[in-house]
């Protein structure tokens, strides 16, 4: 008998959203408006959805009334602030692109974001921790002669801006909202180039208001809810699986601090009662270990999301266990799928949601298929992650022949990452067909040794890579954080750990101790960078490893 294949389609039995982002708020806002919408708890400052619509209409206006019109683009490049969100829904309600910088994008990288998205309007932080970013503006302005606009955040131009939409005829945002269509393209954001510039994944109101949406109610959100959002909101994590999951269901975003912080998430967690937090592994594992953890209250915490890298299993039972997130959700997806392709349900077993990523989300086909042939594998036999449905992004700006790479004539988007899914359509990620390790012949999966060294008592958090091997191609090398107080471990300590108890091949032959690991914002460990600095600590002798 043959096994079934590896192909699962999500429920229907929600329709799709078919509004803009714009009208699905004003929705909300009539239901709620007296509700809370928005917390900035570093700034003290709050909105109920009544207060929050009149802010957001009269930026609104304010934009139309400086000539930003449907379709023109304008960039934002700050860390989380309420403003951010302000921008967010104004843009949308009258058809603007909103182009999401990185907040640790430099001014090479900035240049070529203004350029590429043909940017008119910037709205910018004047500065933030060691980035300038109005002299990084200035820096690139005379190479990038369609920026228009600049504006900054706490500088005169924003207020005026404001001011201007307050003042101006209500009846022009209403035509303006009213030619929009929920396909029209409202936001290009940067994926993180690994090689070579970023590619602008462009996408729609109906991909991410939907994508919030479902993600939102595979949580169980309603206007009681109060969602604490540590993660970056020019990432789709922030603004989609956090705001607009918020704005659809009537409830509130909690913004902890510009930047993560685990002592100032803890603490507005507690403070306003939250009942989901998000985050990705490296976040979570930081609140964990901060000090003072056991004295926050939060007895608030039903739910939440951990996403954006694989969850490692000792993490997320601790989450369970000791934060008390009984209800916490595993994601996944990629910004080109905007970005949740994948979730585990409220009623999964802990088990399912510290194995697995969950199954399909609703109105989404994935499917898996051998890499070289293209064919939908059995299920239990890894292979790439595919996807298709109405999350999947309209294109790369600009770049029809890189988005015909990553989109098939089909419609399934191709993730590249490595996965498995068993009978009952649960998915599993074993990591990503770049990160696939090949020793001696020997097809090895980072993500397994890592899971395993992760239930080491002195292991924090830990990162497996490939390295260069004269003999075998690649050998393994182990980047580990200790808990604190712990001794750093040794490549021969660590082969001892793992004697008998993985394949002789799986075991890393180096082992090299750090303080943290590079990494993007949003907490993905930029594994190519960590080759290339291993290389180099490899070649100086600097690394722990034995025959």
């Amino acid at each position: 008998m043959s096994l079934a294949s590896s192909r699962a389609s999500g429920s229907s039995e929600v329709p799709l959203l078919r509004e803009t982002i714009g009208d699905n708020l004003d929705r909300t806002v009539r239901r709620f408006p007296g509700r809370d919408a928005l917390v900035d708890v570093a700034a003290g400052r709050r909105w109920t959805y009544a207060e929050l619509a009149a802010d957001v209409d009269a930026l609104a206006l304010g934009l139309l009334d400086l000539g930003i019109v449907r379709g023109e683009r304008v960039g934002i490049w700050a860390p989380n602030r309420a403003e951010w969100t302000l921008v967010q829904y104004a843009t949308a309600k009258i058809g603007a692109i909103l182009v999401t910088v990185n907040p640790a994008y430099r001014s090479h990288e900035l240049e070529y974001v203004l350029g590429q998205s043909g940017i008119r309007l910037l709205v910018a932080a004047e500065r933030f921790k060691s980035s300038d970013y109005a002299a990084m503006v200035e820096e690139v302005r005379p190479r990038c002669p369609g920026l228009e606009f600049t504006v900054l955040f706490d500088g005169p131009r924003w207020d005026a801006l404001l001011e201007r939409g307050r003042g101006a005829d209500p009846a022009a945002l209403a035509r303006a909202q009213a030619a929009l269509s929920p396909d029209d393209p409202i936001n290009i954001q940067y994926t993180s180039g690994t090689t070579g510039f970023p590619k602008g994944a462009t996408l729609s109101h109906h991909n991410i208001l939907n994508n919030g949406f479902f993600v939102g109610e595979l949580c169980g959100y309603g206007e009681h809810d109060r969602v604490c959002i540590p993660v970056p909101f020019y990432h789709c994590f922030g603004m989609v699986m956090g705001n607009l999951a918020c704005t659809s269901h009537g409830a509130a975003m909690v913004i902890p601090a510009p930047a993560f912080d685990p002592a100032a998430t803890l603490a507005a967690v507690e403070a306003e009662a939250c009942t989901s937090l998000y985050g990705v592994p490296t976040m979570f594992i930081a609140e964990l270990a901060a000090p003072g953890f056991d004295g926050y209250d939060l007895s608030s915490l039903r739910t939440g999301i951990m996403a954006g890298s694989p969850c490692p299993v000792e993490v997320m039972t601790q989450v369970i266990e000791r934060m008390g997130m009984a209800e916490v959700s595993i994601c996944y997806g990629m910004t080109e799928t905007s970005p949740v392709s994948t979730q585990t349900r409220v009623d999964d077993s802990v088990e399912r949601r510290v194995s697995t990523v969950g199954r399909v989300g609703p109105h989404l086909e994935v499917k898996v298929v051998d890499p070289q042939s293209g064919r939908t594998v059995p299920r239990g036999t890894p292979g790439e992650l595919c996807t298709r449905g109405y999350s999947v992004m309209l294109g790369y700006w600009g770049e029809p022949e890189k988005t015909a790479e990553a989109v098939d004539p089909e419609g399934w988007m191709h993730t590249g990452d490595l996965a498995v899914m068993d009978g009952d359509g649960y998915l599993s990620i074993t990591g990503r067909i770049k990160d696939m390790v090949i020793r001696g012949g020997e097809n090895l999966y980072p993500r397994e040794i890592e899971e395993f060294l992760h239930a080491h008592p002195d292991v924090m958090d830990v990162q497996v890579i490939g390295v260069p091997d004269p003999k075998y191609g690649e050998e393994l090398m182990a980047w580990v954080r200790m808990r604190e107080g712990a001794e750093p471990l040794t490549a021969q300590a660590v082969r001892a750990y793992c004697a008998g108890r993985l394949a002789h091949f799986k075991i890393p032959r180096y082992v090299h101790v750090v303080e943290e690991f590079p990494m993007t914002v949003t907490g993905k460990i930029r594994k190519i960078e960590m080759r290339a600095m291993a290389t180099r600590l490899l070649e100086e002798g600097a690394a722990s490893g034995g025959a």
